[in-house]
């Protein structure tokens, strides 16, 4: 009789868990005020003093974590506004101004996160351009997430926001005669291929192939995660640490997830010497003179010239030798600068290196990206 009554105990919670993800078998209900719906179509029916909004019926989730509205008529104002919200957002404010909310602007391409004062984000959208808002989906259950927001297919940039007990709805908000988008609830975004960069995963083989292209250092070892050992540095994107010849790391910036970009790069001085012993392509090709051994980083071609100083003794020169050894390392996260550090070039130079510690993680790596 007990196994029965268990039995009839696991049937009542499967059904009860059915009947969550499905829903009561009524259409999901959607929001707006001030809009006229047609279709996949909202208009604004206001009188531009007034904001009008669209909340979907149901939240972003796992197995539809995107949407896209395109720009049809950017109206008198151009306001539109296109982001995610809770279940029962006020209907007479824009996406973002509330709490738990945030939004993309096409007016002025800021972001609002919670606030009525935007924050500097993105371009400006105008008649024809697509805007989607995406969430990356591996860390929705945790209380927060990371929102994202494209524009034309490619990605603006990212925040990251609590998410209420009932979810992140998509929504739109509209504030000037004349405004018009189409709603795509259904959308789909993907990363562009580019054949140009390399699959990278943390199986055997194709840690092989980086090798091959020497994208670690040939002294390094093979079995510690760069910033490990001396003459390393990196930035691990679990903890968001920055670890420097250590195996302990120092709080640096955000953790990195699927779809973000990290990248890293160098800053050289003014009067950085140029070792004549390397054994690169890159640096044969170079023109180096007696007595002009330095290089000019186009960062500093702005600054004024500084004087140069004859008959120093040969222990000033040595003293700036070693100053030009030193380098700034900085490091970004979908293009934007997270922090800088100096260190000492070790001898052969640095080389770009990526470290995988468990099964199935992949990257892709773009050893000539275009930057400015």
């Amino acid at each position: 009789m007990d196994d029965i009554n268990v039995l009839h105990h696991r049937c009542l919670l499967n059904l009860r868990r059915r009947v969550r993800d499905i829903g009561d078998g009524r259409p999901a209900q959607e929001r707006y005020m001030r809009l006229q719906k047609d279709g996949d179509t909202l208009s604004y029916q206001g009188n531009s003093e007034e904001v009008g909004c669209y909340v979907a019926g149901r939240p972003l989730s796992k197995g539809n974590c995107y949407f896209e509205v395109t720009i049809v008529d950017t109206g008198v104002r151009g306001t539109i506004a296109v982001g995610l919200v809770p279940k029962f957002y006020r209907l007479d404010h824009q996406p973002g101004w509330l709490p738990y909310s945030v939004a993309y602007h096409a007016d002025n391409g800021k972001l609002y996160n919670g606030n009525p004062v935007g924050q500097q984000f993105g371009p400006k959208c105008a008649r024809g351009d697509r805007i989607g808002c995406g969430i990356h989906s591996e860390n929705i259950e945790a209380g927060i997430t990371t929102v994202f927001f494209t524009k034309n297919g490619k990605e603006v940039g990212s925040v990251e926001v609590p998410v209420s007990a009932e979810g992140l709805f998509p929504a739109v908000g509209m504030h000037s005669m004349g405004e018009e988008v189409k709603v795509d609830l259904q959308a789909e975004w993907f990363l562009e291929e580019d054949d140009s960069m390399m699959m990278v995963d943390s199986h055997e083989d194709d840690w092989g192939r980086l090798y091959d292209v020497r994208v670690s250092g040939t002294d390094y070892p093979k079995n510690r995660h760069p910033g490990w050992s001396r003459g390393s540095v990196a930035y691990h994107a679990d903890d968001g640490k920055i670890f420097h010849g250590s195996g302990v790391g120092d709080a640096f910036g955000p953790r990195c997830f699927k779809g973000d970009i990290m990248g890293c790069g160098i800053m050289f001085p003014r009067d950085y010497i140029l070792d004549g012993e390397g054994d690169t392509d890159d640096w044969d090709r170079l023109d180096i003179r007696p007595g002009h051994a330095s290089v000019q980083n186009v960062l500093y071609l702005n600054d004024e010239e500084e004087e140069e100083e004859e008959g120093e003794d040969g222990e000033e020169a040595g003293e700036q030798e070693q100053e030009g050894r030193k380098v700034t390392v900085f490091f970004t996260r979908n293009g934007k600068l997270m922090g800088r550090r100096e260190m000492v070039v070790p001898p052969g130079g640095l080389y770009p290196t990526v470290g995988m510690l468990s099964s199935g993680e992949k990257v892709k790596v773009d050893l000539h990206p275009l930057s400015g």
